[in-house]
């Protein structure tokens, strides 16, 4: 009598897992026969007891337990086991699938017990995000033949003719997310290869589309399409050099924009220095010896020196506007100090009539009425200005007026101002 086996792959393929012989199709053989080594236990026989001595046999009742039992008795619970595990049998091979999962394009032919899509890949160890794409959707039930298709999203950080920003793709080469994404780049600049792969963690990728660009330098006007990625590449293509201080109208390390245009500016320059007087402060203090309104210089103000630089520009042959570039001071001014009289004054002139007035104009003019000084500025017995003079009510040429006159507003400048009007000859007021 020959056996046979059935063989169950638990993954479905016979090549891939060896085949193990199924429990539940395995050859039963009949009870009883020679070879038979199962036996329930509640029909397992007791040793034979030994008669005690003396006793007499048990003649009926020994042949009644050695009678043997019915064959249907002895196969039922065979019979209950067997028919147990065949309907498990049934059971397990109803929920097993096989589907074909394919991540990221690399398809594999699996089985499996889950119930859906979401079920499938927690099996499997497959995470997904946000970004990516499940075919079909998480949830939907799986019957057995299914494919389903999962593509993780890739972050690309893109910069499109200078503008950045972060974009999500599931294609896994730069060419492959360029069509997804719809980016135009036919003539553009690419900072990477079509056919570089894009990993899980993504990649930057800068693309410069082609552009109108003009420039306009030393009188000519030249246009090009570039995908420079600043204005002063942009330059150099067009077969512009910047020399010295030239420029252009935007900075050159930025954007070329198209239909952008440019222009050079040609610039030359000089640099000059120039003197510039700083004023000097006065200081004032009261004299109580002096006359009310006297004032009386006792060190003279010197203004200070300031020495700047100047930057003159030439602008493709305009002059701009000097600009200050330096400052320096090279000497400080020397401040003025004057004393000024706090003393009353006299009421009339009378309070000058007692000083030495003749010494006063032998000093200041030897004694003659019309004396005028080289310069034409003073006249006169006290040697007016024209300006001090007519502050004193009079008329004309000081030197052109009587002496009586010429003493009598020389003693109201004195009542003013003191001695300081003759500051080399006022001493001989008192002289």
């Amino acid at each position: 009598m020959s056996k046979s086996y059935e063989w169950y792959c638990p993954h479905g393929t016979l090549g891939d897992e060896p085949a193990v012989p199924s429990v539940h199709s395995a050859l039963t053989l009949p009870y009883g026969v020679p070879g038979d080594t199962y036996r329930p236990a509640y029909e397992a026989v007791p040793p034979p007891r030994r008669a005690p001595q003396g006793a007499r046999p048990a003649g009926r009742g020994r042949r009644a337990a050695e009678r043997p039992e019915s064959p249907v008795r002895r196969l039922l619970p065979q019979a209950l086991v067997v028919a147990f595990l065949a309907g498990g049998t049934a059971a397990f091979v109803a929920e097993d699938k096989a589907v074909e999962l394919t991540v990221d394009g690399h398809p594999r032919t699996l089985h499996t017990f889950a119930d859906d899509v979401t079920g499938l890949l927690a099996d499997e160890g497959v995470r997904t995000g946000p970004h990516d794409v499940i075919t079909p959707a998480p949830g939907t039930p799986l019957t057995d033949g299914d494919e389903i298709a999962v593509r993780h999203g890739r972050p690309v950080r893109l910069t499109i003719d200078g503008e950045q920003r972060v974009v999500w793709t599931t294609a896994d080469t730069v060419d492959g997310a360029l069509r997804q994404l719809g980016v135009r780049a036919e003539g553009a600049y690419l900072s990477a290869s079509r056919s570089l792969p894009i990993g899980r963690a993504g990649l930057a990728l800068d693309v410069r589309t082609e552009r109108s660009f003009t420039v306009m330098a030393d009188g000519r006007t030249r246009t090009l399409r570039t995908n420079a990625a600043t204005v002063a590449e942009a330059l150099r293509e067009a077969g512009i050099t910047l020399r010295g201080e030239d420029t252009t109208s935007v900075p050159g390390t930025s954007f070329p924009r198209d239909g952008q245009t440019v222009t050079v500016l040609r610039v030359t320059g000089t640099h000059e220095t120039r003197d510039e007087a700083i004023p000097y402060a006065v200081r004032r203090t009261e004299d109580p010896t002096l006359p009310k309104g006297t004032e009386v210089v006792d060190q003279a103000g010197r203004p200070g020196l300031r020495r700047t630089t100047y930057l003159l520009r030439t602008v493709n042959g305009v002059r701009q506007r000097p600009r200050r570039e330096h400052a320096e001071v090279v000497r400080e001014p020397l401040r003025q100090l004057v004393r000024v009289g706090t003393k009353a004054r006299p009421a009339t002139a009378a309070g000058a009539d007692g000083l030495n007035w003749h010494a006063l104009a032998v000093c200041e003019s030897g004694g003659r009425p019309d004396a005028v000084d080289p310069s034409g500025t003073y006249g006169g017995l006290y040697q007016f200005d024209s300006a001090t003079w007519h502050g004193l009510g009079g008329s004309g040429r000081p030197q052109d007026a009587p002496p009586e006159e010429q003493t009598r507003r020389a003693k109201t400048l004195y009542l003013r101002h003191g001695t300081s009007p003759w500051p080399h000859c006022g001493a001989r007021l008192r002289g």
